[in-house]
This record gives structure tokens, sequence and C-alpha cells, in this order.
């Protein structure tokens, strides 16, 4: 699959492009998006395979965390049930918490993936509690029936601690393929990381 993110301020793609890999690229495409009116109108138009409602603000660099699902469920479930009697999927993207999980549940999301950023930035005993954190909300997540997928920080030197997390069905990976790529050219640097994963057992 292929993911985009098309931000509220459109820094990363405008809508032209969006359209152009729909229209032209036969993979399964995953739009990544704010949850707004705007977007919302957006997504309906575009027709993505699959939707990820992300937290954005202007300020950021990256997605720093994960949405709170549980804090704005009234807010959520309606963009939730429109995009998906559009056609697309809808998965929640947020921090490895179960009470994140369980409104993600509660307000009809087919699928979490869980934030990786905390895990990939830290070490020792801080990623070993990170790590704990995300088997629990997988572990939740695959018992209330969701897909469990992850992102964020992913790269082939944290995969082998990350291969203790249950239930992961999709890993979201994208910029250490880009930097891998800059010295190997991207098609190497894809097998490379579908080389890595290939031992991974759900």
């Amino acid at each position: 699959s292929i993911t985009l993110h098309v931000r509220e301020d459109r820094r990363h793609m405008q809508d032209a492009d969006a359209h152009a890999v729909r229209k032209e690229i036969p993979l399964p495409l995953n739009l990544e998006m704010g949850a707004t009116a705007a977007m919302l109108e957006f997504a309906l138009g575009l027709k993505p395979d699959y939707v990820c409602l992300v937290p954005e603000r202007r300020e950021e660099i990256t997605t720093e965390g994960g949405l709170d699902v549980a804090g704005k469920v009234e807010e959520l479930r309606p963009i939730v049930a429109a995009l998906q009697a559009n056609g697309s999927k809808v998965s929640m993207f947020i921090d490895p918490d179960t009470a994140q999980v369980e409104a993600s549940a509660a307000i009809g999301a087919l699928m979490v993936e869980l934030h990786t950023g905390k895990f990939a930035n830290t070490l020792g005993e801080e990623r070993a509690a990170e790590t704990a954190r995300l088997i629990t909300a997988a572990q939740r997540a695959h018992a209330l029936g969701l897909e469990v997928h992850a992102g964020h920080g992913i790269q082939i030197s944290n995969l082998a601690e990350l291969n203790a997390v249950p239930h992961l069905t999709e890993l979201n990976i994208g910029h250490t393929l880009i930097s891998r790529a800059i010295f190997t050219g991207l098609t190497p640097a894809v097998k490379e990381m579908k080389d890595a994963i290939a031992s991974y057992r759900w």
C-alpha cells in the first residue's frame, strides 16, 4: 500500500497530487488526515481504501503523538461513520493506551495504528516499558476485534524488539525508507525492510 498525509495546511502535498496518485498508482491507498470537516469533504471525494485519523498541529514538524479518541468520542463518531459509508476503512492513530483502544472500538473504527514514536526514541528500561505498553494495547485491540497496525520511528534497528508486540498486521514505515534510499535506491531499501520483517509471527 501507499500512505499519503494530506495535511490541512497542505505542506506535504496538494489535492491534485493526491488525486493523481489515486488515479495512476494501482495500490491500496491509505490517507492520513486530521479529523476536520474540510478534510472529511476532501476524503469523501478522494475515496481512499483506508483513512487513518491523526492529530495535527500547525506548529509540529511531524505527528508528535496519538489522537485523543477517548476525549473526542462524539466529535469523531460521525466522521468515522461517514468515511466508512463512503467505502473507506478507518483507523485511529493512537498512543498505546487501553482507554484509547476501547474508545476507538466504541466509535466504530475497524483498525488502530499504535504510535511507536516513544518506543523508537527510548532505550533500556524506558524502551522495555514502552514495549510492554504496546503489547497490552495490541492485545486489547485484538480482543475487541480491531486490526492492529503500528507506525512512527520504525527502522531495522528496532524491529527485533517490536517483534514482541503481537497481532500486528501492518507497519507504516516512511522516513527510514527514504533516508536509506539515498544510499541504496528505493527498491533495495524497500526489499531490505521487507526481508527484515518477514520473520514476524503475529
